[in-house]
């Protein structure tokens, strides 16, 4: 008996040691931008694996709040505009569509339903630059493709195939007697659905709405293709201008105070949507 507890605490004492410095890896990356960006410009070195600066400043954030790319009249606040509104949208519209479409995939009965959502599965296996060219003649055809609006259809076109799998394997775990209940009440099948089925769904619609967010907050590559007018262009952009053909056009300790201000807020969305995600996940993962 003794002899099994050893091993059972050898083996807890093994399991933990392991994942400790599996933490390590995962927050040395973080630690080490956070470190030089604190690093005043004379000593920030993008070689240097310090954790601990020698100086700390809050110099570089102050630099890219005030200049944060070298074009004139492009502020810090408003490219954190463009990007709450493109992200936004996105989600807004990931969430619309794909809640609208997993409900009648969940809930009726019709031809080419599961031809339907096969066409979805295999949509998300390709990625979203496979899209660029139909996007940008449609887009374009309807006058949108240089506007953030039409970046944010572009984006919540590439989200939506997750969108619904994931609402509608959450709405097959709902029961339909509810919504049936409410039916007899004199409910239409919209009522039902606003006010019953989606306000249940909360975990499911928050995955939703955070993987939509994060689609139109760090894509870069349709941005670039699309966007023309810099006041439209958005923080994911200001920072990728940031990179040059042998390094950064502005010292690290800017490149890397830009990287944090550009993930504190999807660090916030997800802190907000934080209850919801892990049942979310779970229970999305259903599928019928």
């Amino acid at each position: 008996m003794k002899l099994a507890k050893a091993r059972r605490a050898v083996g807890l004492g093994f399991a933990h040691a392991g994942l400790i410095v599996m933490s390590a890896f995962s927050l040395f990356p973080v630690l080490w931008v956070v470190s030089m960006a604190l690093n005043p410009h004379s000593t920030a070195q993008p070689t240097s694996l310090e954790i601990l600066p020698r100086h700390v400043s809050l110099a570089a954030f102050a630099a890219v709040i005030a200049h944060p790319t070298e074009v004139d009249g492009l502020t810090f606040g408003r490219l954190l505009a463009n990007s709450l509104l493109v992200s936004g949208g996105t989600a807004l519209l990931s969430v619309l569509l794909g809640a609208t479409a997993a409900f009648a995939f969940s809930r009726f009965k019709f031809r080419g339903r599961k031809a339907g959502l096969m066409t979805f599965m295999l949509l998300q296996l390709f990625p979203s630059v496979c899209s660029l060219a139909p996007l940008f003649v449609l887009l374009s055809a309807l006058h949108l493709r240089t506007t953030l609006v039409g970046l944010a259809i572009a984006y919540a076109a590439g989200t939506l195939p997750f969108a619904i799998w994931n609402l509608k394997g959450y709405f097959d775990t709902v029961s339909a007697e509810l919504e049936e209940a409410a039916l007899i009440d004199g409910c239409s099948y919209f009522t039902a659905f606003w006010r019953i089925i989606l306000p249940l769904s909360a975990p499911a619609v928050a995955v939703t709405t955070l993987f939509g967010f994060m689609a139109g907050w760090t894509e870069i590559i349709l941005a670039w293709t699309f966007l023309e007018n810099p006041k439209t262009f958005t923080l994911s952009m200001a920072l990728y201008g940031m990179v040059g053909q042998y390094g950064t056009t502005k010292p690290w300790s800017d490149f890397a105070a830009m990287a944090i201000l550009l993930s504190l807020p999807v660090v916030i969305v997800m802190l907000i949507l934080q209850r919801y995600i892990v049942a979310g996940l779970t229970a999305g993962g259903v599928k019928g």
